[in-house]
């Protein structure tokens, strides 16, 4: 579903702010379905982690899928220079790069990028889509967006959204949070 903006732009809003929360979509280049193993969502949720305690970072849901990622989050701070999405973009895929080296993989078929002057790879599409979260219902309503897409039928991983383990529907329905970096919404709405 695009904004109107990106209707009328052609382009996404991925410009985010500190000390405000986001829903944000996050695409592995031409849609390929590297984060289907789950050593890739381990590099995504290992990032999340220590920027929650480093205090980057506040995830208030999210959900990884085969090829992309959604997740509710507030930028409290910096990292170095640079915004925390723009770290955490930058951290797992020099991970995902080293990982797939490691393992052999050819990278000039599926991620080598000849037009691009600031790197040779590229994991991540450009323009992540980013969508203020300025009220409870709009925050709600994508969470259980979040929350229902392993669901979909494009994807049918589980039968309801707690049996997902690559996300946080299991938090929000039990009170555990396996991953040590959720923050409930409504400490924040």
């Amino acid at each position: 579903m695009s904004s109107v903006k990106e209707m009328k732009t052609g382009v996404r809003n991925s410009k985010m702010f500190l000390k405000e929360v986001y829903f944000w979509t996050d695409t592995i280049n031409d849609w390929k379905p590297l984060l289907a193993q789950d050593k890739f969502k381990k590099i995504i949720t290992g990032s999340w982690k220590t920027l929650v305690q480093r205090k980057k970072i506040v995830i208030y849901g999210f959900v990884i899928m085969p090829n992309h990622l959604h997740i509710i989050w507030e930028m409290l701070n910096k990292n170095g220079k640079e915004m925390p999405h723009a770290s955490f973009n930058k951290f797992t895929a020099h991970q995902f790069l080293e990982c797939l080296r490691a393992e052999g993989v050819a990278l000039e078929a599926d991620y080598k990028v000849s037009d691009d002057a600031e790197r040779a790879h590229r994991f991540w599409q450009r323009d992540a889509l980013a969508i203020t979260m300025d009220t409870l219902e709009k925050t709600e309503q994508k969470l259980e967006y979040i929350h229902l897409n392993p669901l979909q039928e494009r994807w049918n991983l589980v039968s309801k959204p707690e049996e997902y383990y690559w996300s946080s529907a299991k938090f929000y329905e039990t009170g555990i949070d396996e991953f040590g970096f959720l923050t409930h919404y409504k400490d924040r709405f």
